[in-house]
């Protein structure tokens, strides 16, 4: 089972890079209606299938619906934040980089999801936002697989550094829907039928433009915000984690108790 949900979220993924690399292959946007469809059905399939394996149960959920609420009212108060800056990015690194992969990209799109039906953020580039944001909680899940015992100075400054790439990431990602629409030069904009190399000779001088030192607001902010608070935080969901994942260890004769220290429930 744990197989087949890596394989979903790569599937998610694809879906994803789908979404983003259609305006380079010479077509014309996908509808509203479409891509509303493809986001939210990709995000609520990775949902069905992590349940169904098992992996978020009740307590899992009842985290993941916490952790989804803070970052709603954190971003409900500082909406648009200092440029690209949004303080929506903190948990979701931490809780990708304690939880997984899999976990971190459905908070980000959970948390953002959330997010737009409390501050009426929701229009068409929802769907590209809901993975944007998942890919950045399941790249800190990815750069955090090897952290099992408890989070360490070490563990922040590689969150940082992930929060600097994140942080470009996501707004490379989201600048390609806002490119599409971008008509103010024919230099930079986007036209249906542009060859392939036109197009990225177009949005490399659109980002560049408009979107670097933007992006770079929000990149700083992630770094601000982990070395401030990325420690505490993670440390108190690598705790979570402790209380989630018990283990049996078996006994080396019938009938002998665990050992002390190890939990005998199954999780």
């Amino acid at each position: 089972m744990k197989r087949t949900a890596s394989l979903a979220l790569l599937l998610a993924s694809i879906v994803g890079v789908l979404l983003f690399v259609w305006p380079f292959v010479g077509g014309n946007l996908p509808g509203a209606s479409s891509t509303t469809a493809i986001g939210l059905g990709t995000a609520a399939g990775l949902v069905a299938v992590e349940v169904a394996a098992r992996h978020l149960d009740a307590r899992h959920l009842a985290l993941l619906a916490a952790l989804a609420a803070i970052d709603a009212a954190a971003r409900a108060v500082v909406v648009t934040g200092i440029g690209g800056f949004s303080p929506i990015f903190l948990l979701i690194l931490c809780g990708g980089y304690i939880f997984g992969a899999r976990f971190g990209f459905i908070l980000g799109a959970t948390s953002l999801l959330v997010s737009a039906l409390v501050t009426g953020g929701i229009g068409p580039w929802l769907p590209y936002q809901l993975v944007a944001v998942g890919w950045v909680g399941a790249l800190s899940g990815l750069v955090g697989r090897r952290c099992r015992g408890r989070p360490t100075l070490k563990d922040a400054m590689v969150l940082a550094v992930t929060g600097v790439v994140a942080g470009y990431g996501y707004g490379a990602a989201m600048d390609v829907w806002n490119w599409t629409f971008y008509q103010s030069s024919p230099s930079l904009g986007f036209h249906a039928g542009m060859a392939l190399s036109t197009a990225l000779d177009h949005f490399g001088r659109y980002y560049l433009a408009t979107s670097l030192v933007y992006d770079s607001f929000r990149a700083v902010g992630n770094v601000i915000l982990v070395i401030a608070v990325g420690l505490p935080v993670l440390v108190a969901l690598g705790r979570l984690r402790g209380r989630l994942h018990t283990e049996i260890e078996p006994s080396t004769k019938l009938g002998e108790p665990a050992p002390l220290g190890r939990s005998a429930t199954l999780t």
